[in-house]
């Protein structure tokens, strides 16, 4: 049953997203950028509900009252394809630094451009950057919120962290707050995995990063608590989902976690 309904899912999920794009796509590029929103959120939504419906998997959210107004960063731990659009519906105005490459897919390209994201020319990161950062305080300037990934790519659940100073620079450099989100969708979303297993993520977003920082002193703080709270979501998500079946790391990671407070159990008594 769990691969016919990931089959079902996968199938929806590409089915959903060809038949949106044919039928919202005029509406969407002649509607003002910012009110054309309404169309990539929906399709996130009906994605939510997709797979709630097929595969059992839904998604509950805490510390949205964290959200802060204006133009910030928002820093998600990064495990799945869930978390690569699973937030937007719940950002104003979010955008991407993304690969200019991406710009050049046929209609897909099209709704990226319309979004105003920033794209990144391949090359020498210091001859790139001045321009990333330009472009991107223009959208801060904006109001809008720029989602980056702080280690980069996906990462396995239960992996140990390997986070990019990148995202540093931009911290200092923009001057804006940053939002770390704790989120173990890669449980039950696995990278690179044709399986959807049912079970609940939940997704923490956690009190922003104020700007004024020394660079190290910010990316020790960013790290700490976000790990943190991943390190519990995890833990929550073994106890409430006992036959979800583990990646070596994530249960590594978790008997790691649950003899840690063993011994601290035991050494309150």
């Amino acid at each position: 049953m769990l691969y016919l309904r990931s089959a079902l899912f996968n199938a929806a999920f590409y089915i959903n997203l060809i038949v949106q794009m044919i039928v919202f796509s005029l509406p969407y590029f002649l509607m003002p950028r910012k009110a054309a929103w309404v169309i990539p959120k929906f399709w996130v939504r009906s994605n939510h509900w997709l797979l709630a419906r097929i595969a059992g998997t839904t998604h509950t959210l805490e510390g949205l009252e964290n959200i802060p107004g204006g133009g910030y960063i928002i820093a998600p731990k990064h495990q799945s394809f869930w978390d690569a659009y699973g937030l937007l519906p719940y950002l104003d105005d979010p955008f991407y630094i993304l690969k200019r490459e991406l710009t050049w897919i046929p209609l897909f390209g099209w709704y990226v451009i319309k979004m105003r994201m920033v794209p990144i020319n391949r090359g020498s990161r210091e001859k790139v950057m001045p321009a990333v950062l330009e472009r991107t305080r223009r959208q801060m300037a904006d109001g809008r919120q720029l989602i980056i990934y702080p280690e980069g790519t996906r990462r396995p659940v239960g992996a140990e962290p390997a986070y990019r100073f990148g995202i540093a620079r931009l911290y200092s450099e923009l001057n804006v707050p940053v939002m770390p989100v704790a989120v173990v969708a890669g449980l039950f979303w696995p990278r690179r995995k044709f399986l959807r297993y049912p079970g609940n993520i939940r997704v923490r977003f956690l009190p922003p990063i104020q700007p004024g920082l020394p660079q190290e002193e910010f990316m020790e703080k960013l790290i700490s608590v976000t790990e943190a709270a991943v390190d519990e979501l995890l833990v929550d998500a073994v106890r409430e989902n006992p036959d979800l079946p583990l990646p070596d790391q994530a249960r590594k990671r978790y008997e790691e976690l649950t003899a840690k407070e063993t011994v601290t159990a035991a050494a309150g008594q």
